[in-house]
């Protein structure tokens, strides 16, 4: 169990229907021994009441600026000097806007410039406001700011609609407190900013020290990853086992080769790097309409998402139940296939530099070929699935293929695995180039 003795945190609470889940929240943290004071902003006291959060922290609940009962009328500045951890669950969309841009205008976003403690966030919002451009940039900018963020779920909303936007379940958000604990003091906190400007020093002087056919400076990468998920009823969906890891460490890797990285992301729980800009979908068509809005400003797309071949022709619109009064043991779903979203962009006038990946249980060379000439690929990487291979494990090893040659990359955790196919699709995207 997490042991938080001897640890102070600021639990901020912003307006929204996830505000529920902060006295789940509070309750926890006390359980594991934090000292815990709650800030609360004006509209999250329409969902949980000051009451109720000073009753759990033995704590008044803080709320205004500047109060006769803090030792030197400022509640802001003492409640930063006594924080070790500002935790704050949920963090709405406009909170999270007002903190990216440095403004002050009520307790909690004084507090976050005001505090040198870790600031960690928890978003929750319509799935439309989290996606929303100007949302995913001020993420990015509390990101370059070491503010941690820890991204929402998929799910069904309060509003009715299924997507990314739900607040971490509060056992999830004491599993990421877990990796802070020991290393969340204001001293840690100094020399993280401290040591910010070298690590970006350092990250260009290796993109500097790359061969030239190994950088993808100023070179725009589309990828797709994770899994899709295709609709049965409301509540069920037939999807495959992607986690999305290989993708997303892909991802990262080609970031750090200079690239210019859009990811078009399935549902899945992993954090996107720094710098490479996501957008979320869900189904194969939300995918392919993504990826065909975006693929005439790259120059190289490769799809690592493991893209459901099929889905049902007329999803339920209300969940299908078992009729207590029927004695058929099976359920009939006609299917249809889906876009093939990788011949598609192969197949255009001018493509570009086009990756794929195959995913096969036997016979992985073979398929892997045919899978290359058939869908003319400038690439593909194969690797063997099943058995505890390929899917859901933290290891891969994979064959790639181009047009005349191939490469083994052996067995190696996936972030490895990933920048040694990064550097390869360089240099293969530059001899293109050049042939």
């Amino acid at each position: 169990m997490l042991n938080l003795t001897g640890k102070n945190i600021v639990l901020g609470i912003t307006g929204g229907i996830a505000a529920y889940k902060a006295i789940i929240l509070l309750r926890q943290l006390k359980a594991a021994g934090a000292e815990v004071q709650v800030v609360i902003t004006d509209a999250a006291q329409a969902f949980v009441t000051p009451l109720t959060l000073q009753v759990l922290s033995n704590h008044p609940v803080h709320n205004n600026l500047f109060t006769p009962q803090a030792q030197s009328g400022i509640d802001h500045i003492e409640l930063a000097n006594w924080a070790n951890i500002l935790l704050i669950a949920p963090a709405s969309a406009d909170f999270i806007a007002r903190i990216a841009n440095g403004l002050a205008n009520d307790l909690l976003a004084t507090l976050c410039l005001a505090t040198t403690a870790p600031i960690i966030l928890a978003p929750a919002m319509n799935q439309n406001m989290w996606l929303h451009p100007a949302t995913q940039s001020n993420i990015q900018i509390l990101k370059i700011r070491q503010v941690q963020i820890l991204e929402p779920e998929m799910g069904i909303q309060a509003c009715g609609t299924v997507g990314p936007g739900r607040m971490l379940e509060p056992e999830a958000i004491m599993a990421a407190l877990a990796s802070n604990v020991t290393k969340n003091t204001t001293q840690d906190t100094n020399r993280l900013y401290s040591n910010l400007d070298s690590n970006l020093d350092n990250l260009n002087s290796n993109l500097d020290n790359l061969r030239p056919e190994q950088s993808l400076t100023n070179t725009k990468v589309l990828m797709t990853a994770g899994p899709t998920r295709e609709p049965i009823d409301p509540i069920r969906y037939i999807s495959n086992r992607s986690s999305g890891r290989m993708g997303y460490s892909l991802a990262q890797a080609l970031e750090e080769l200079g690239a210019q990285v859009s990811l078009i992301s399935g549902p899945c729980a992993l954090s996107v790097p720094l710098s490479v800009e996501r957008l979320w979908v869900e189904t194969a068509l939300d995918m392919e309409q993504a990826v065909q809005t975006r693929i005439s400003d790259c120059q190289i797309f490769i799809a690592t998402a493991a893209v459901a071949d099929y889905r049902v022709a007329n999803p339920s619109v209300q969940k299908i139940k078992k009729s207590l009064q029927s004695s058929e043991d099976t359920l009939t779903l006609n299917l249809i296939k889906n876009p093939d979203i990788l011949a598609q962009v192969a197949s255009r006038p001018n493509p570009p530099f086009t990756v794929g990946f195959a995913a096969e249980t036997q016979d992985v060379e073979a398929y892997a070929k045919a899978k290359l000439d058939s869908k003319k690929l400038s690439m593909i990487a194969a690797n063997l699935v099943g058995a505890g291979q390929g899917f859901e494990v933290t290891e891969n090893a994979l064959l790639v293929l181009w047009p005349g040659g191939q490469r083994n990359l052996v067995k190696q955790p996936k972030l490895s695995l990933a920048r040694n196919l990064a550097r390869l699709i360089a240099e293969r995207y530059h001899a293109q180039i050049k042939s």
